[in-house]
């Protein structure tokens, strides 16, 4: 240990100090945002900084303790060295990725004018990978965030963003590697720009890409596939799906009127689908976030926007030609290269390994241990508090069905987890004045909506989800050679005391498997509680001065309730009129009220938070994804695993990282600091009184400590995770470094060569 200290010290000169404060300012000047300070640079600097000493202290421990090529190394290295040399004829038959990784090195050792290509110079490769891939982490974050922004919020950076690029970087996974010269984080790092640049294409339904983004996004998509061939997958399924989404998102056919609208229990069964697909053919898809969505709901999305974007070819190709050029070009190579990979052919033989899709969720939950506090917190609040809630009436609005729709689906989200009671409102029988009806009902329609708006079949749905999870492990388990071969890798150990143990022990994985899901999918859903929020009062936010939009936006299931997509499309279009409501008077005197001490706390609580300036409104960090975009993710997921027969934690690079990006932030619910205070007390007024409908947000609050609206605002379990992570990366390059150990024959004869092996994900 005090040999490490000693190459630590030795590496960290004044000049190396003052390179690594200089990349990091810059990096920091990089990130965009509409009102940066000088205390928001030194934030952003930091982490980067962080970064970079972390990982230039982890290269040069590698460099000291293991200067030859190691495992893998041993092939990349030379045959980066050989195009260093200009001869870029020759290949390394037992290399299976393309040579987007030497082609990149050829040209930063041009761009630095450095005379060599020794392994040390090849490994700091990665190191510069690492970092701009935390930059494009952040960028990309950003973005998302921006999709379900208004106004100046678009270029707003918020301390989850960032904080989330971070601890993206530090992902032991691919922070191990930064070290070492493997394909994986230049990979990572140039997939991350292409979607990125998608993310640009995708950012308003009104400006159109042009030929030459069109021509950009085809060069981003052939420089991933340089990297790795699966990374096809990201490019043309991931985000042409994507794209294809957004497309039909923003069709938005014109409202129908409610006497055209079929009734569940009046309508013919071939009447009421006619009408659905005529209306998802027009574009009014079912893609609500994925907190509101149940597993009709996934159905249901998929089913509108295919229909949508096969009725609407011209529309969906002229955005994503891109994607269909790329795919032709891959499956080119494959038909001139006879096969995806490009040596070693034999060992790396396509087949359908479906397991991979099971051992996914147990990855996640591992390195996301710290984010799944507070689902869990959360559902266990829901468990043993007492039951309270805001109830609305329906002679508390003004719009007919307004009621039925809070009274729906959204509402009985939450009762899979929680205790909550649901408001207690009644969905208004449809007459046959105002529905369009040939005749009594279908009885199979009605016994439909029964089922699902009720979500009967979510039990049936747990079981047949285990019960295949449980034939995949007993008919589809495959154990790799190099699995059982290579006791270098931290899957030997993996399977040897889990998988490999007996039969019974495999199945009883299962419900490893089940539960890791749950608790991934519930943190990719938040904390954003529909029964406790009030849709009126949201509306009037939406509009009024805090600008939040309604979360629901786009919600067309035939099987909510009656007249919901009805009342969804004349309530979102309806203008309140801000000037004329007493309450966004008041507000906006409260607001003013409220500057001095928001200005004190800005620095802490004010760019970067997870929460916008107004301490009542959610921030766009908090809003969970829509139900499209983590289906197509978990089907990109799908596609770039099971055809991989070896288990190796290297292929869920990309999966975690995607995941990362779309989780929500999640600050620690006020009924878990403050068990009680969640949702006050119901005030029962008149119909002209605007404080019966107002959210809970907006109630008159205690006046809390800088303290509590910093632990309130911020999503505390990112610092734990970013703890997480720097355990891990430091146990394991404890391991790496100073566990070394060698391959003997049971006579103590030294096999390999007598090499030094070292232990490695």
């Amino acid at each position: 240990m005090m040999d490490a200290l000693r190459v630590l010290l030795e590496t960290s000169t004044f000049n190396e100090v003052l390179r690594g404060l200089a990349i990091s300012i810059l990096l920091a000047k990089l990130v965009p945002s509409s009102a940066k300070s000088q205390d928001s640079t030194f934030i952003t600097a930091s982490g980067f900084l962080l970064i970079y000493f972390f990982a230039r202290s982890w290269l040069a421990l590698v460099n000291h303790y293991a200067p030859e090529p190691y495992l893998d190394e041993v092939f990349h290295i030379p045959q980066a060295q050989t195009y260093c040399g200009g001869r870029y004829q020759e290949w390394d038959d037992k290399i299976t990725t393309p040579p987007g990784l030497y082609l990149l090195s050829v040209g930063w050792h041009k761009l630095m004018r450095l005379a060599e290509c020794t392994p040390s110079s090849l490994r700091s490769n990665n190191l510069s990978a690492t970092l701009l891939t935390a930059l494009l982490s952040l960028s990309c974050r950003r973005r998302i965030e921006a999709q379900t922004a208004i106004g100046k919020e678009k270029n707003d950076v918020s301390f989850y963003a960032y904080h989330t690029a971070i601890n993206i970087a530090l992902f032991p996974v691919i922070f191990f590697f930064s070290g070492l010269y493997y394909t994986d984080v230049a990979s990572t790092f140039v997939v991350l720009v292409a979607y990125r640049n998608h993310l640009n294409r995708v950012a308003s339904h009104s400006e159109k890409p042009g030929l030459l983004n069109g021509l950009w996004t085809v060069i981003l998509g052939m420089a991933a596939l340089f990297m790795r061939q699966t990374n096809v997958f990201w490019v043309v399924v991931y985000m042409g799906g994507l794209e294809a989404a957004h497309v039909v998102r923003g069709l938005r056919p014109k409202p129908i009127a409610e006497k055209d609208t079929p009734s569940i229990s009046l309508a013919k069964l071939g009447e009421f689908f006619g009408f659905w697909l005529k209306r998802y053919a027009v574009g009014d898809v079912h893609d609500p976030p994925v907190d509101m969505a149940w597993p009709d709901d996934w159905v249901l999305c998929l089913l509108s926007i295919g229909i949508a974007a096969l009725c609407n070819p011209l529309r969906v190709l002229r955005q994503v030609w891109p994607h269909i050029t790329i795919m032709g070009l891959f499956v080119t190579f494959v038909a001139w290269n006879g096969g995806v990979v490009l040596g070693d052919k034999s060992n790396h033989i396509a087949t359908i390994h479906l397991p991979q899709m099971l051992y996914l969720w147990p990855f996640f939950a591992f390195f996301s241990a710290p984010l799944l506090i507070t689902p869990v917190l959360s559902t266990l609040a829901g468990l043993f508090r007492p039951a309270k809630f805001t109830a609305i009436s329906n002679s508390n609005t003004d719009d007919t069905g307004l009621s039925s729709l809070r009274s729906t689906k959204p509402s009985t989200k939450s009762t899979r987890f929680s205790t909550t009671e649901l408001p207690q409102t009644t969905t208004p029988a449809p007459s046959s004045s105002t529905a369009k009806s040939s005749g009594p009902g279908s009885p199979l329609l009605n016994i439909l909506y029964f089922l699902l708006s009720r979500k009967l079949y979510y039990p049936f749905h747990l079981l047949a989800t285990m019960l295949l999870s449980a034939a995949v492990v007993k008919y589809n388990t495959i154990i790799h050679p190099f699995t059982l071969a290579d006791n270098r890798h931290y899957m030997f150990y993996i399977f040897r005391y889990t998988i490999l143990r007996s039969s019974s022990v495999r199945l009883a994985l299962v419900f490893a498997y089940t539960f890791s899901r749950w608790l991934v999918w519930k943190r990719l859903e938040g904390n954003n509680n529909t029964v406790s929020r009030d849709f009126v009062g949201e509306m009037q936010l939406r509009n009024g001065g805090n600008k939040m939009r309604w979360r629901d936006e786009f919600s067309a299931s035939p099987f909510a309730t009656d007249g919901l997509s009805l009342a969804r499309q004349r309530f979102t279009n309806r203008t309140l009129d801000k000037n004329s409501s007493p309450e966004t008077t008041a507000n906006s005197e409260q607001k003013k009220a409220n500057d001095k001490k928001e200005q004190e706390e800005e620095f802490l609580i004010g760019t970067f938070t997870t929460f916008t300036p107004s301490s009542s409104q959610p921030s766009p960090s908090t809003s969970s994804p829509r139900t499209s975009t983590v289906l197509l993710c978990l089907l990109t997921t799908t596609l770039s695993l099971v055809t991989a027969p070896l288990v190796e934690p290297r292929y869920f690079i990309l999966p975690w990282v995607f995941y990362r990006l779309l989780v929500p932030a999640m600050p620690v619910p006020s009924s878990v600091l403050s068990p009680g205070s969640s949702a006050p007390s119901s005030n029962k007024k008149g119909k002209g009184d605007v404080d019966a409908t107002a959210p809970a947000a907006q109630q008159q609050q205690p006046e809390k400590g800088l303290l509590w609206n910093i632990v309130h605002r911020t999503d505390l379990t990112l610092i734990l995770e970013t703890i997480w992570f720097l355990a891990i990366n430091i146990g394991t390059m404890y391991m790496f470094l100073f566990k070394p150990f060698y391959w003997k024959t049971p006579g103590g004869e030294m096999l390999d060569g007598g090499r030094v092996q070292r232990f490695m994900w």
